[in-house]
């Protein structure tokens, strides 16, 4: 169960930031098909590469394993940019995505 998400979790990111197998798995450092390996269910990550592939996306890996979260990359930056706001200006945002959420 989590071997699959975790496969599919790496693919769904790497398309979304639009950079290929072979590159991710240069810029991890490993050899030019690890990342394909991975994708094509052919091996896992170790814990430790886990770790280096949310680094490489920017995201926790508690936010790698949220399958609540489809875009968990945009969701990290935009809580970043958030913390950075006063009440008022929080409060606009939430009343903002309540009617998003809420006409869909």
């Amino acid at each position: 169960m989590y071997e699959e998400f975790t496969q599919n979790r790496i693919a769904q990111l790497r398309m979304q930031k639009n950079v290929s197998a072979r590159d991710m798995s240069l810029s991890l450092g490993q050899n030019n098909s690890y990342i394909n390996q991975i994708e094509n269910k052919k091996a896992l990550p170790s814990l430790q590469g886990l770790f280096y592939i949310c680094e490489y996306f920017g995201i926790t890996p508690q936010q790698f394993f949220d399958d609540g979260s489809a875009y968990p990359v945009q969701l990290a930056d935009l809580v970043e940019d958030m913390k950075k706001l006063d009440a008022a200006s929080l409060e606009h945002i939430a009343a903002i995505v309540k009617e998003m959420v809420g006409n869909k």
